[in-house]
């Protein structure tokens, strides 16, 4: 391993994640924390863009907070493969020495960031839930370890960049300042598609929606019973999207990909419904920063009533149902549960 002095390293970097012109959400939401990192640090705050005809997007990168964007653009990068972005990725890693690296914990992030942590002699702490700068101006990133019982701070105190995954739904988006100034340089592209050991036969894009975008929200748990049909008819009624406790995907009932909770994904709809869950800590942590909380369940001690705006206490094959049939005759859905 070489030797590597950490004060030769600033700078924090976001990923912003692009595909095929729209940027994933998780992108703006890093770059709203990363702002409070980079003060911290008294470091620039750079996005970085890797994809095709980005300019829209190095200009929305600015105007969310970006005090540089380093874009690479070429037609290599469309459509995504691991390769090509994990290597240019890990050139301006090792050309402009960043001190810290945030990537969205999507399926694009996780794929190709260990390509840039490994070679580069990077720290990386995967699945990040919460971010913060230690007295001696390292990072601190925390995850949830052992099942999610526990959230481990993790630090890497002799290795640059400090690298990051962070959970989608963690942060709050950065709003666009149309008057925030900031430099746009277009870098070098290093990848040729010559050089590139992959190739995209077919694209199969799967139908399970990503939760975390979604504005309203309506969680089944272990209460169902392996019924969820009368939650998935209120979902779709309030047209929201469909989630679930871990109990619930553990039980099989509902796709791992919609699981809400500290071993799933983090949420905050404006409206999020929980139907016959608990309200176990792991999954308040994915829902907590929901804007109405709703919670129907037959236990009227249920801790998930602790932390709902409003409460229905009965049995959801019941509620369910009513309130089905209630919001065939509203025009705005939500009026009937916010």
């Amino acid at each position: 391993m070489p030797d590597i002095d950490i004060d030769d390293h600033s700078d924090v970097w976001v990923f912003i994640e692009e595909h095929a012109g729209e940027v994933a959400p998780v992108s703006w939401e890093l770059l709203s924390e990363a702002k409070g990192l980079a003060e911290e640090l008294d470091e620039d705050l750079v996005a970085l863009a890797i994809g095709e005809d980005l300019d829209d997007v190095a200009e929305e990168a600015v105007e969310r907070g970006a005090d540089k964007v380093l874009v690479a653009d070429d037609p290599v990068f469309e459509p995504y493969r691991a390769d090509p972005y994990g290597e240019q990725f890990r050139y301006l890693v090792e050309e402009r020495e960043p001190d810290v690296v945030l990537i969205g914990g999507t399926h694009t992030g996780r794929d190709f960031a260990g390509r840039v942590a490994v070679p580069a002699y990077a720290g990386l702490t995967a699945d990040c839930t919460e971010l913060g700068i230690d007295e001696d101006g390292h990072l601190e990133a925390r995850r949830p370890a052992f099942g999610g019982n526990v959230l481990a701070t993790i630090k890497c105190e002799r290795h640059r960049p400090q690298m990051a995954t962070i959970r989608p739904g963690v942060f709050a988006t950065a709003d666009p300042d149309p008057d925030h100034e900031g430099e746009i340089e277009e870098v070098e592209v290093i990848v040729e598609e010559a050089d590139t050991i992959s190739e995209v036969v077919e694209r199969n894009v799967g139908d399970t929606a990503d939760i975390t975008d979604a504005d309203r929200v309506v969680a089944a748990g272990r209460g169902v019973e392996g019924n969820v049909e009368p939650v998935a008819e209120l979902a779709e009624a309030l047209d929201a999207e469909l989630a679930a406790s871990r109990a619930a995907v553990d039980e099989g009932w509902i796709d791992g990909a919609r699981q809400v909770g500290q071993t799933g994904k983090n949420v905050r709809p404006d409206l999020y419904v929980a139907v016959g869950i608990s309200g176990a800590i792991q999954h308040i942590e994915g829902m907590n920063d929901s804007d109405i909380v709703v919670a129907i369940n037959n236990d009227p001690n249920a801790p998930i009533f602790e932390h709902a705006d409003y409460g229905i206490v009965g049995d959801l094959f019941e509620i369910c149902p009513e309130l089905v049939e209630q919001l065939e005759d509203v025009d705005d859905p939500a009026e009937v549960l916010a």
